[in-house]
C-alpha cells in the first residue's frame, strides 16, 4: 500500500538519529572520563620538589575543596619503593581549610620520595596526583605510582556512557511527559509517545543502578570485578554522590507510578462529553503536573546536590538555580524529540499542540540563557579562563551549539506558523466531510453492512489524511527543521556530559597560578634538552661554549652530558663543571647536579632528578682557572 510508505521512508531518518546519539555519546564519554575534576591540590608540606635537609616528620597535603579519603588514600614511598608512611591519615583542617596529614616513620634514609594521593572530590569525582621531595639529596628512585588518572581506563569510560545515558533518559521522560501534558493530551493514548516516555524512564532507571555500581572501582581501584564488591557498595551508600544516586532510584519508583497513571486513566478519559467530565479531567491534569513537576524537581537535584553545583562559591543559590537548568533543558530537549516522534509516527497533530510547544520551548530558553550565565560566571570566574582553560572552551562550544539550535527553532517556529493555518482549514474542510459521512451512513439499514462500511471509510479516511499530511510542504519543512534541532541537541548533550566532569576555570586557573601555569613561556622543547651556551670567565683560554644535552628531558630520571668547546670549537679541558635546576615559580631549588669527567672537554652525570614539569632556569658554572669562572644561565621547559 502506498499510504504506509512515507511513514516507514521517515524511519531510516530516525534510526540514523538514535545510531548518531549513541556514537557520540561513547565518544564523548570517553573524553569525559579523562577528564579532570573540581577539587585539586593546592599546597604540601613538603612542597613538590624540595629538598629538606632532615626527614619530616609528617606529610600535609591541601585541596581546593573538600574531598573524601580512605584509609589508603596517602602513600609515601621511599627510594627503593618500600611504604615509609605509618598508614594514619588525619583530618587536620580548621577555619575552611581542607588539609590532610600523614606521619612518617623515624629514622628515613636521604634520597628521594614519592607521594601518591587519591581522593574524591565534594562534586563527587575521582582525583588524584603524586609528586616528590628529597631527604639530604635528590636520589634515584624505584618507586612507581599509578600512570592512569583517577577515574580513567575502561572504567571511567563505562562510568561516562552511563552518564550521558542518565542525562538523555532524564531529558526524554521529563521532556516527553511535559509534552502530552502541556501541549498534546491526546498523545498520552498515541503507543509511539507513550513507548518514548517508558524507554526514558528504563534508560535512567539502568543507567542509575550502573553508575551506583561503578561508584567504587570508578573513585578506587579502578578494577571493572569491583564493581559487585558488597562492601564497597555499602562504603559508596555513605558518600553524597552514594546518597543522590539511591535518592534517584526512590523517586523513579515515584515516577513509575506518574507514568502508569498518565497512559492510564488519564488517556483512558480521551475527550469529555460534559462538564463534569472537562472537570474530572482538568483535575486529573492539574494532579499530574505537579506531582510530575516535583518528582522531576527531585530527580534533577540528585544531580545539583552532588555535582559541580555543591561545590564552589554561593552553593545555596547555585543548587536550585541548576535543578532549574535541568528541568528547562528537559522540557525543550525532551519536548522537541516528542515532537519529532510525532511528526513521524503519529497520524496527526492538531496545531494548537504545535503552537503550544512553540511558546513553552521559547520560555524554556530563556530559563537555559538566565541560568545558563549565571552558571558561566560562577564556574568560570574571568575572561582569561573562558579561552585558556578546558572548561572555558567547551563552554563556548555549548553556546555556540545552542546558538544553532535556536537559530534552527526560528525555522521551525515560522513551518509552525505556516502548517497550523492549513491545519485549520483542512479541519473546517474534514468537518464538512464527516457531516455527509454520517448522512450517507444513517441512510444504510443493515447494520452489520453499516458497520462495514464505516470501517472501510475510516480506513480510507486516514490513508487519505496520510497522504495528505506527508504531501504537506509545510509539514514536510517542519520535520527537516525539528529533525536538525535534535539532531543539534544530541551534539549538546554530549558536550554538556563532558562539561558536567571538567575541572571549572576558576579552579583550573588557580591551579594553574599556583604551579606557575602563568608565567612568561620558555622555550619549549620535546624529547631530549639541547642547549648551547657562550661563556667568558676573563682570563686565559676563558672564552668558549657549553653544550648541555639533557636525556630524555622529562620530569623524573635523566642523563646529562656537558661539552666544553674552545673557540676554535675543539674539546676544552677545564678544571671543574657544575650545573643547577630552579623552578622559581614553585620555589623548588636549586637543585646541583656535580658531573664526572668524562674525557677532555666532555662531562657527564647520571640519575638527574628533574621533580616535575616546568619552566626551568638552568645554571652552568665553568671554571677554567684557580681564580677565573662564570656562571651562565637559561630558561627552558623541560617536561
Amino acid at each position: 500500500m502506498t499510504t504506509t510508505a512515507p511513514r516507514f521512508g521517515a524511519t531510516p531518518l530516525v534510526r540514523l538519529l538514535l545510531v548518531t546519539t549513541v556514537l557520540l555519546g561513547t565518544v564523548f564519554t570517553v573524553l569525559a572520563g579523562t577528564a579532570s575534576a573540581h577539587a585539586a591540590l593546592t599546597g604540601s608540606t613538603p612542597e613538590d620538589g624540595a629538598v629538606v635537609a632532615t626527614a619530616p616528620k609528617d606529610i600535609t597535603l591541601t585541596f581546593s575543596e573538600q574531598v573524601a579519603m580512605g584509609d589508603d588514600s596517602i602513600r609515601v614511598l621511599d627510594p627503593a619503593g618500600k611504604r615509609a608512611d605509618t598508614g594514619k591519615i588525619r583530618d587536620l583542617g580548621s577555619g575552611g581549610t581542607v588539609r590532610y596529614g600523614i606521619a612518617l616513620h623515624a629514622g628515613l634514609p636521604d634520597g628521594t620520595f614519592t607521594v601518591a594521593w587519591q581522593a574524591v572530590s565534594a562534586d563527587s569525582h575521582p582525583v588524584s596526583g603524586a609528586f616528590t621531595f628529597s631527604i639530604g639529596a635528590p636520589s634515584k628512585t624505584t618507586a612507581t605510582v599509578p600512570q592512569e588518572e583517577a577515574g580513567g581506563g575502561v572504567v571511567g569510560a563505562l562510568y561516562g556512557a552511563a552518564r550521558y545515558a542518565s542525562y538523555a533518559g532524564f531529558i526524554l521522560l521529563v521532556g516527553g511527559a511535559a509534552f502530552i501534558l502541556g501541549c498534546w493530551p491526546r498523545g498520552a493514548s498515541v503507543r509511539p509517545l507513550q513507548r518514548l516516555v517508558v524507554q526514558g524512564w528504563v534508560t535512567l532507571t539502568a543507567a542509575t543502578l550502573v553508575l551506583l555500581l561503578l561508584r567504587t572501582p570508578y573513585t578506587g581501584s579502578g578494577e571493572l570485578g569491583d564493581a559487585f564488591d558488597l562492601s564497597g557498595l555499602r562504603d559508596v551508600l555513605a558518600t553524597k554522590a552514594g546518597a543522590a544516586l539511591v535518592s534517584r532510584l526512590l523517586l523513579l519508583g515515584a515516577a513509575a507510578l506518574f507514568v502508569a497513571v498518565l497512559f492510564g486513566a488519564y488517556a483512558k478519559r480521551g475527550t469529555p462529553r460534559d462538564e463534569e467530565e472537562n472537570k474530572e479531567k482538568k483535575d486529573l491534569t492539574f494532579g499530574l503536573a505537579v506531582g510530575g513537576t516535583v518528582v522531576a524537581a527531585g530527580i534533577a537535584a540528585t544531580w545539583a546536590l552532588a555535582e559541580h553545583a555543591s561545590t564552589g562559591i554561593q552553593p545555596g543559590l547555585a543548587m536550585p538555580v541548576d535543578v532549574l537548568h535541568l528541568l528547562a533543558a528537559a522540557t525543550w530537549l525532551g519536548g522537541l524529540t516528542a515532537l519529532l516522534v510525532a511528526l513521524y509516527r503519529a497520524p496527526s497533530i492538531e496545531s494548537v499542540a504545535l503552537r503550544r510547544f512553540s511558546r513553552t520551548a521559547f520560555i524554556s530558553v530563556v530559563v537555559l540563557a538566565a541560568t545558563g550565565l549565571y552558571q558561566s560566571w560562577r564556574q568560570v570566574g574571568s575572561w582569561s579562563a573562558l579561552g585558556e582553560t578546558s572548561y572555558g572552551q567547551l563552554l563556548l562550544v555549548k553556546v555556540g551549539l545552542v546558538a544553532v539550535l535556536v537559530g534552527i527553532a526560528w525555522f521551525s517556529r515560522r513551518w509552525t506558523a505556516r502548517l497550523g493555518q492549513r491545519t485549520e482549514v483542512a479541519a473546517e474542510s474534514a468537518a464538512g466531510g464527516e457531516t455527509e459521512t454520517v448522512a450517507t451512513t444513517a441512510v444504510a439499514g443493515d447494520a452489520v453492512r453499516t458497520t462495514q462500511l464505516a470501517r472501510q471509510k475510516a480506513a480510507l479516511a486516514t490513508a487519505r489524511q496520510k497522504r495528505e499530511r506527508d504531501a504537506d510542504p509545510e509539514r514536510s519543512g517542519l520535520r527537516r527543521s525539528v529533525l536538525a534541532e535534535a539532531g543539534v541537541a544530541v551534539v549538546l548533550l554530549a558536550v554538556t556530559t563532558v562539561l558536567t566532569s571538567t575541572e571549572p576555570g576558576r579552579t583550573a586557573e588557580r591551579e594553574a597560578s599556583r604551579t606557575g601555569g602563568t608565567s612568561a613561556p620558555a622555550p619549549v622543547t620535546r624529547g631530549p634538552v639541547d642547549l648551547s651556551l657562550p661563556f667568558d670567565t676573563g682570563g686565559r683560554n676563558g672564552e668558549g661554549t657549553v653544550r648541555l644535552t639533557l636525556d630524555p628531558g622529562i620530569s623524573g630520571t635523566n642523563l646529562l652530558h656537558i661539552y666544553v668547546d674552545g673557540p676554535d670549537g675543539q674539546p676544552l679541558d677545564v678544571p671543574e663543571v657544575k650545573v643547577a635546576f630552579t623552578l622559581t615559580s614553585r620555589k623548588i631549588g636549586p637543585l646541583p647536579v656535580v658531573p664526572e669527567r668524562f674525557a677532555p672537554g666532555h662531562w657527564s652525570a647520571e640519575g638527574v632528578q628533574i621533580p616535575i614539569p616546568g619552566d626551568w632556569r638552568l645554571q652552568v658554572t665553568v671554571r677554567t682557572s684557580d681564580i677565573d669562572q662564570t656562571t651562565v644561565d637559561k630558561n627552558v621547559k623541560i617536561g
